[in-house]
């Protein structure tokens, strides 16, 4: 018995990724508002707390990082190192709403926080269920925002480029 595929349409075929981009626009539009929202009256200045977090996780997790991407993969040791930077990007994201230095509020910057806190929890769950493919997309693309953000972050006028420079 001969079983012939079943032709997809082109709306099928795209529905995960137009799914994708209406799902990080509407985030984005959520991060923005809130940002709006939380801009206050006064100068708002970030807790040491969530500097000293978002630096102890966000430093160790650029080299973490750079090597669960070129190491071999589906090792013990890439799983552990997978696992602990996940938690790192993670923390990272999520102290990040606390740092707002430029504009008062949450900026666009933000936008990395949000994709990442999406996508970390989307390769997981592409790695259990054996998508490899979109697991390593997903992983590498949060590895691209957090390099790309770090570049922000070492604008000048930015606390951290600041520290580092004078």
């Amino acid at each position: 018995m001969i079983v012939q595929a079943e032709a997809t349409s082109p709306i099928h075929r795209h529905a995960p990724l137009v799914r994708a981009i209406i799902q990080t626009a509407a985030a984005t539009a959520a991060v923005l508002a809130l940002g709006y929202l939380m801009r206050g009256q006064g100068e708002y200045r970030t807790p040491a707390w969530a500097l000293w977090i978002h630096l102890g996780t966000v430093i160790p997790a650029v080299p973490l990082g750079a090597f669960v991407l070129w190491a071999r993969k589906g090792t013990r040791g890439h799983k552990m190192a997978g696992r602990v930077w996940a938690l790192l990007m993670l923390v990272t994201a999520l102290d990040s709403f606390w740092l707002r230095g430029l504009t008062g509020g949450i900026g666009p910057i933000h936008i990395f926080s949000v994709i990442t806190l999406y996508s970390i929890p989307m390769g997981i769950w592409h790695a259990w269920r054996g998508n490899i493919v979109a697991h390593q997309r997903a992983m590498r693309g949060v590895y691209i925002g957090l390099i790309v953000a770090g570049a922000f972050a070492m604008m000048p006028g930015r606390f951290l480029a600041h520290l580092l420079f004078g």
